[in-house]
């Protein structure tokens, strides 16, 4: 488990290796994030467990509160287990607290877990964090190891009382918090020149290249498996997949490969595979996974990007994305889904417009647009699933996301407002929108849709 993507320091700068995280959904958050959590204290309480005779989990918050179905306890469970996100079959995670709640029970060493070993707390806002979690470990004396994480977003998790690691690189690495700090450290360059720069001088050049490589094959494989599989999606509302008949209804007219509607049905193909709980790549979330590989796949396609190209798109993105988390949020339950959709609509629309040859501050302003445009943009899951209106909202993203690059390159990137500003509104905008309207499925859709 790299220890990157375990704990995170607020305002530090994020990795493309890190932003972008190979794991499962259906969340980054509610999934991802819990299972790095269990994993770590298993870790921590050392093999074989053996002494220990239970391991309870309390869940807080919105983890508590949409956790059934965002996977959360099943998460938990796989954790314990030593199941990694990036390697585990999905199939061994989805299902596993079902069987708990049947009356079953998991042995993780010599622990024995049932369903009265997971505690569901939703209006606890533990260590005022909307998602935390406690993992206690006791043995026939008392407890052995308690521990408590925040899932900050993203799949990253911050255990309480501990510090983000310092950054060991072999060259130095570019300090700017801001783009106002980005844009003047890359005059005479690329965004994407000193974000490879980073990149490499944190994990060598080989297996940043290898790296971005494995990102953009597993986010090329996640649409071409929505794409195919047809199906109803996990939970209640009874969700039937729409990217592959939407899909075969665009080949059978002859509607391009690289048409705004074939855009549309990437994103969707990408948030029905999330929603499953298949494999799936953070970017920045998984709530918000298919704006980026749905825009960087129609650039592809469009374009003809080769392999350089598709770098520049992502470690664009990358430092776009990294800004927006380092100075608000990329959480739902911390600021809405205009810190998931609207920082992956930033991304794409900053990585569509380098790779289209838009300047620096053209790519600022397309991130800008962007951003400006999801202001306010709440998270209430109906069900407490990550279906509606999660999938379709991705696709919409998408499609914002190609008009602010248009928009931003038809200009020479001067403009009113700039995305230092915009993303303190939307940090400012999450501060003050209530909890009610942060995945906690308590307002909004989550109450007006009646589920069949």
């Amino acid at each position: 488990m790299a220890l990157s993507n375990t704990v995170v320091e607020r305002g530090a700068y994020v990795f493309a290796l890190d932003l972008f995280s190979i794991g499962i959904g259906p969340s980054s958050s509610h999934t991802v994030g819990p299972m790095r959590a269990a994993l770590d204290f298993r870790t921590r309480l050392g093999a074989p467990l053996s002494g220990v005779t239970r391991i309870r989990c309390v869940l807080h918050g919105s983890l508590a509160a949409t956790g059934i179905g965002h996977g959360t306890p099943d998460a938990v469970l796989a954790g314990l287990q030593g199941f990694v996100p990036e390697t585990v079959d999905p199939a061994l995670v989805h299902g596993l607290w079902e069987r708990l709640a049947g009356g079953a029970s998991l042995d993780v060493g010599s622990a024995r877990v049932t369903a009265a070993d997971i505690d569901f707390r939703p209006t606890s806002r533990a260590y005022s964090h909307p998602n935390a979690l406690t993992l206690v470990a006791e043995d026939a004396e008392g407890t052995v190891l308690e521990e408590s994480y925040l899932s900050v977003g993203g799949g990253f998790v911050q255990r309480v009382g501990e510090a983000g690691p310092a950054v060991e690189a072999a060259a130095p690495l570019s300090t700017y918090r801001s783009m106002a700090e980005l844009l003047e450290s890359c005059r005479g360059g690329s965004i994407a020149d000193l974000a490879w720069a980073d990149e490499v001088a944190m994990h060598g050049e080989d297996v940043a290249r290898a790296g971005l490589a494995a990102i953009w094959a597993a986010m090329r494989s996640c649409i071409e498996r929505g794409l195919r599989t047809d199906g109803v999606l996990p939970g209640r509302l009874g969700v039937v997949r729409r990217a592959p008949v939407a899909w075969r209804e665009l080949v059978e007219r002859g509607e391009p490969s690289d048409s705004a509607e074939s855009l549309c049905v990437y994103a969707l193909a990408v948030n029905e595979e999330n929603a499953a709980g298949g494999r799936v790549v953070t970017a920045p979330t998984n709530g918000a996974a298919g704006v980026v590989p749905a825009v960087l796949f129609h650039a592809v396609t469009r374009y003809r990007l080769d392999e350089e190209a598709i770098r520049i798109f992502l470690l664009t993105a990358t430092a776009v994305g990294s800004i927006i988390k380092a100075n608000a949020s990329i959480s739902g339950a911390e600021a809405g889904c205009q810190a998931e959709v609207g920082s992956a609509c930033a991304m794409a629309a900053a990585g569509l417009t380098a790779v289209r040859g838009g300047t620096p501050p053209q790519v600022e302003n397309a991130a800008e647009i962007a951003i400006e445009h999801h202001l306010g943009l709440t998270c209430d899951p109906v069900g407490g699933l990550v279906q509606v209106p999660c999938i379709e909202r991705n696709a919409v993203a998408a499609s914002t996301a190609v008009t602010a690059s248009r928009l931003a390159r038809l200009g020479d990137g001067r403009h009113i407002v700039d995305l230092d500003t915009a993303i303190e509104t939307m940090r400012q905008t999450g501060a003050d929108m209530s909890s009610r309207y942060k995945e906690t499925s308590s307002a909004g859709l989550a109450v007006n849709v009646v589920e069949c």
